[in-house]
C-alpha cells in the first residue's frame, strides 16, 4: 500500500526528470520567446512550488533540502501539471501565478503596463 500522498502507478523519477526540464528550460525559452513577465527558471520554481503548496513554499517545506523533492507524488504532479499549462496559457496565466505568490510572500504585486501602471488582477 503506497504511503499518504504518494499516487499508486506514479513514476516519480519521470516526474521529477519532467518538472526540472520545464522549470530550467521549456518554460525559459517559452518566456524569452513570448516576453513573459517572469524568464528566470528559479522563478517558475517558486510559482510552482508556492501553487503546489497553497502558500510561500519554504513556510510549508525545509528551506534546506531540494523543495520539489520533498512535495508528495499528488502535489508534484500538479505542479508538473501546471507548468504543461503554463506552456499552453502562456503569460495571461504566469500573472495569476506570480501575483498570488507574492501575495503570500507579502510583495507588492507587479505593475502591469498594458493597465495603465496599475496591479494585474
Amino acid at each position: 500500500m503506497p504511503e499518504r500522498g504518494q499516487a499508486v502507478g506514479v513514476d516519480r523519477g519521470g516526474l521529477e526528470q519532467r518538472y526540472l526540464a520545464l522549470v530550467r528550460r521549456e518554460l525559459p525559452a517559452a518566456a524569452q520567446a513570448g516576453r513573459w513577465r517572469l524568464q528566470q527558471d528559479h522563478c517558475f520554481g517558486r510559482v510552482l512550488l508556492d501553487d503546489a503548496v497553497g502558500a510561500c513554499w519554504y513556510d510549508v517545506l525545509d528551506r534546506r533540502r531540494t523543495a520539489f523533492r520533498q512535495l508528495d507524488d499528488a502535489r508534484l504532479a500538479g505542479a508538473v501539471a501546471m507548468a504543461e499549462r503554463l506552456l499552453v496559457e502562456g503569460d495571461p496565466l504566469l500573472a495569476e501565478l506570480d501575483d498570488r505568490s507574492l501575495s503570500w510572500r507579502g510583495k507588492p504585486l507587479k505593475p502591469c503596463p498594458a493597465h495603465g501602471g496599475g496591479a494585474l488582477r
